[in-house]
C-alpha cells in the first residue's frame, strides 16, 4: 500500500511540474512592457488605418471593428470588449493578411504584424 502511495505520490508530482506556473501555485511571471513605436514609424497603410479609426471609418474589411479576445493576453487585461481590432492593408497579399492594429476602449492603440504573436503600442504626437 505505501508502496502504491508514493508511486502516486510521484506521478502527481511529475504531472503538477508540467503545469504552467499559475496552474501550479506557484506566481506567475511578470510580461516586460510592451515595447513602444512611434505612429510615424509604422508602413504607411497602417496610418491610414489609425485615421480611418479616428475618423471612425469607413473601414475597408468586413471584420473590421470587430471585438478582439485577447486570448494570447500580449495586452493589458481587460473585460471582454474592451478591445477592437482593425486590419492593416498589406501589399501583394491576397486577403486580410497578419497585420492589425487593435485599439482600447480608452483610445490606446497596438499594432502587431505577425498576426497577434507580438504587440508594440503605438506612440501618437
Amino acid at each position: 500500500m505505501r508502496v502504491v502511495i508514493k508511486v502516486v505520490a510521484a506521478v502527481l508530482a511529475g504531472m503538477f511540474a508540467l503545469l504552467p506556473p499559475a496552474v501550479a501555485g506557484e506566481s506567475a511571471t511578470v510580461k516586460a512592457p510592451l515595447q513602444e513605436i512611434a505612429a510615424g514609424e509604422l508602413p504607411a497603410q497602417a496610418q491610414e488605418t489609425i485615421a480611418l479609426i479616428r475618423k471612425g471609418g469607413p473601414y475597408p474589411h468586413e471584420r473590421d471593428g470587430i471585438v478582439f479576445g485577447n486570448f494570447e493576453k500580449l495586452l493589458p487585461l481587460k473585460e471582454r470588449g474592451y478591445y477592437r481590432e482593425y486590419t492593416v492593408r498589406t501589399p501583394g497579399t491576397k486577403g486580410r493578411g497578419a497585420r492589425r492594429i487593435v485599439a482600447g476602449r480608452g483610445g490606446e492603440l497596438y499594432y502587431t504584424d505577425d498576426h497577434y504573436q507580438s504587440f508594440r503600442r503605438i506612440r501618437e504626437p
